[in-house]
């Protein structure tokens, strides 16, 4: 009978109903932050002035002050025992900085609200993945990951299209737009304080005074810290989605139109997810990130050579794909190696070494923009995106369990103990 349930499918009635309130509120914090972003890369160089580095170091710096943000607020989470508070206040700050967008009157504004907004972004983070993790059964954590990252992803590609919407309702009054983000970032809010309760601690777990001492660093064990080197390789060919947006327009794109490249790449990545999730489940996780990299590579040759809007659309699809493959999987090999007292921490540095790769890979790819030009840009990307494949092969080669369900995280424990 137990092996009978470890290999039935998982359905979707199955999964807990907080796992199913996580992903709403992401996905209505999404629609919030999506229908900013989208605009935000064309705001700045049109209309403040900013240029392409400009463009690529907010959009890293961003990016990285999430990332440090996430180690902290995980490893409290882990010394607290609790998951829920910091997520609240995580959203909260997120909702709070939305109304800076429209009232700011340079880019240092702009630059500040973009900071304290990826600062909420970093302090829930990591105790919301490893509130999914504790809330998961072991059995559906892809399928679970994937959901969350699917509803998501939703609000990824909703986001743009009310922006879209009312761009033309409005004759592009960015601001108008800006304002009315503000509304489903406070409904995020008040969705996760009234629908998600946190499981009870389970009994005997060990309790973690010091989660970033070396001692307990050490526990997370060789296949989490593997599974980090990777991701941190991989993400340097991960750079910002905003230079999807401006290859997109060089190439004749009307500006009311471009938020239609994050509504392509985000309903591929919706779409995506789940299945991805579900399927991580019954196979090696690692088969499905070499896929996921495999598909990387085409998305920055076929955009390093569109030939037209119709190639930049099928790279930008191609772009989404991956993301569907690989995200909630990195996430979910995350929770499978780490021990559950400090899945706060893990995320926290997993989320770290991934935020600064992905600061070192915006500033690269706009130093690169603006030096050679979108073609060396994307070029650098499948690069690097190649040299993570390699890297994952050794991995695989190294620890040939890693990614079996089951036996990658019963490893991870041992290793950490």
């Amino acid at each position: 009978m137990e092996q009978f349930e470890e290999t039935t499918p998982v359905r979707l009635r199955t999964i807990p109903a907080e796992i199913w309130a996580l992903g709403f509120v992401s996905l209505l914090m999404d629609v919030s932050s999506e229908m900013i972003h989208a605009l935000l890369p064309i705001y700045l160089v049109t209309v403040m002035g900013a240029s392409m580095v400009t463009v690529g170091t907010i959009e890293g710096i961003a990016e990285a002050t999430a990332a440090i943000t996430k180690v902290f607020s995980g490893a409290l989470s882990d010394w607290l025992g609790k998951r829920k508070l910091l997520a609240v206040i995580g959203y909260g700050l997120a909702a709070l900085t939305k109304p800076v967008f429209p009232l700011a009157s340079s880019v240092g504004w702009l630059v500040a609200a973009r900071f304290v907004d990826r600062v909420g972004k970093g302090i829930r983070g990591a105790p919301r993945d490893a509130l999914i993790a504790d809330i998961a059964p072991a059995r559906a954590r892809g399928a679970s990951f994937g959901l969350r990252q699917a509803l998501d992803t939703v609000g990824a590609f909703v986001g743009p299209l009310l922006a879209i919407g009312l761009m033309w309702l409005t004759a592009n009054q960015f601001r108008t737009v800006f304002w009315v983000a503000m509304v489903p970032g406070f409904l995020a809010v008040a969705l996760l304080v009234a629908a998600v309760h946190e499981p009870a601690r389970p009994a005997g777990l060990r309790e973690v005074r010091a989660p970033l001492s070396l001692p307990e660093l050490r526990r997370l064990g060789s296949p989490f810290w593997l599974v980090v080197c990777v991701a941190t390789v991989f993400t340097l060919a991960r750079f910002s989605e905003a230079f999807l947006i401006l290859r997109a327009q060089g190439m004749g794109l009307p500006i009311v139109l471009v938020p239609l490249v994050l509504v392509v790449m985000n309903v591929v990545y919706s779409l995506a997810a789940y299945p991805a999730g579900v399927l991580s489940d019954r196979v090696n996780r690692l088969t499905m990130l070499i896929l996921g990299f495999l598909i990387l590579i085409a998305a920055d040759i076929v955009l390093a050579f569109p030939g037209n809007l119709a190639g930049v659309a099928l790279g930008v699809g191609l772009w989404g794909l991956h993301l569907g493959l690989t995200q909630g999987l990195l996430a979910t090999l995350v929770a499978d190696t780490a021990p559950p007292e400090l899945r706060g921490t893990a995320f926290g540095m997993f989320n770290l070494s991934s935020g600064l790769a992905l600061l070192a890979a915006s500033l690269l790819a706009g130093a690169l923009w603006d030096l050679f030009g979108p073609l060396m840009t994307f070029l650098a990307g499948a690069g690097f995106t190649a040299l993570a494949l390699l890297g994952l092969g050794l991995v695989r080669w190294l620890m040939p369990t890693l990614g079996r369900n089951g036996k990658a995280e019963k490893e991870g424990a041992v290793s950490g103990s």
